[in-house]
């Protein structure tokens, strides 16, 4: 199964086949692959910045960790950043003066 992932730091498109290493790094800027910024579970506006309530606290989000929950970000880096800015957008226009 290949696993498809835009890594957190330069949005570079990976691939990795059946499973991602905890020593793994992005091709174009050495980034570790890893960690809670690549993870489906991680949520800056949650507790601990994960939205998993059994995990371990991780202090360097960005780092390479033993965390076992750790779950691929599905999806592209740059289409999740532009579908944000389409709903604050649609929220801002809510609340505009005519």
């Amino acid at each position: 199964m290949d696993i498809k992932l835009s890594c957190f730091e330069c949005k570079n498109q990976m691939s990795f086949i059946d499973h991602i290493s905890r020593r793994d790094e992005c091709s174009n800027c050495g980034a570790d692959v890893y960690c809670c910024k690549n993870c489906e579970f991680y949520d800056p506006k949650v507790y601990n910045e994960c939205r998993e309530t059994s995990a371990e606290p991780v202090r360097e989000k960005n780092r390479s960790n033993f965390c076992g929950f750790f779950k691929p970000r599905t999806g592209d880096a740059k289409a999740q950043v532009s579908e944000r800015d389409k709903l604050l957008n649609a929220a801002e226009s809510l609340f505009k003066k005519k």
